[in-house]
């Protein structure tokens, strides 16, 4: 039980130690990071949404 207590001791001091590396972006970064991916994901919404529309609609001239 006590080598299972050390050794998760030593991989949370690992772990922060890794974190404290890591370059988190800035506040601007992160909200031009943000925008540009609701921006990337309404783009591919609105054509998927229109390619299902074009596939139901040929699919409905097909079997009428």
């Amino acid at each position: 039980m006590a080598g299972v207590l050390k050794k998760s001791n030593q991989f949370f001091r690992n772990v922060f130690s890794e974190l404290k590396k890591v370059k988190w972006p800035t506040r601007k970064e992160l909200v031009s990071y943000t925008i540009t991916v609701l921006v990337t994901v309404v783009i591919l919404a609105i054509f998927f949404a229109l390619v299902d529309l074009g596939v139901s609609k040929i699919l409905d001239l097909i079997t009428d």
